[in-house]
């Protein structure tokens, strides 16, 4: 069976950091395919104001233009919200179920798993794979221990990746916008030529 490694998330903007920890895992999991998924709007942030979804999916594709690994989809962006994971898991499954589905999360995501829609059904139906994230403690494994099954415990635990630590983050991009200053390295060329012309995260 082959796999399918997707990654969800705002993408607000996509950055080197996403790009290279992804393929970090690809490589480490033998997969050949990432799909991005920017969400519409994310459900555990329900007041945090987003760039327009057109343009978080246009800069994920010019991010990865060219880069045979990467595809990016707009289910969630056309499903609209709630952007909940189980539902986007559901999809592939139900649209490719000769593909074994892994999601990619972070560090800090992992700590937050309890708290995710309807876990233990989500964890039955992926493999989640988390990057190392600078600074962030363990999880309460008992605590996930308890919100999901024996077995998908066992493959979290077993999917814990030694990817690239970061230190990028979106919110210091955007704030590097605002206050004018370049954004360079930190995101791909193409980018940084889309948000100048769109005028993104200026006020």
């Amino acid at each position: 069976m082959t796999r399918l490694l997707l990654f969800g998330g705002s993408f607000d903007p996509i950055h080197h950091g996403h790009l290279i920890v992804a393929r970090a895992a690809a490589e480490h999991l033998g997969i050949s395919r990432v799909i991005l998924v920017p969400c519409a709007a994310p459900p555990h942030k329900p007041d945090r104001v987003l760039a327009p979804s057109v343009d978080r999916l246009a800069m994920c594709r010019v991010a990865t233009a060219g880069e045979a690994l990467f595809e990016v989809d707009d289910f969630e962006v056309r499903a609209g919200p709630p952007c909940y994971s189980l539902r986007t898991v559901r999809h592939y499954a139900e649209s490719q179920p000769d593909v074994a589905i892994h999601w990619l999360i972070g560090a800090d995501s992992l700590r937050e798993l309890t708290s995710w829609h309807r876990i233990r059904e989500l964890a039955d139906a992926c493999t989640f794979v988390t990057a190392a994230r600078p600074g962030c403690a363990e999880p309460d494994w008992a605590s996930l221990g308890a919100a999901v099954s024996p077995q998908a415990l066992e493959r979290i635990r077993a999917h814990v990746l030694p990817t690239p630590e970061i230190m990028i983050s979106a919110s210091a991009i955007r704030a590097r916008v605002r206050a004018g200053r370049s954004v360079r390295y930190l995101v791909p060329d193409g980018v940084i030529a889309y948000v100048g012309e769109r005028g993104l995260y200026r006020g």
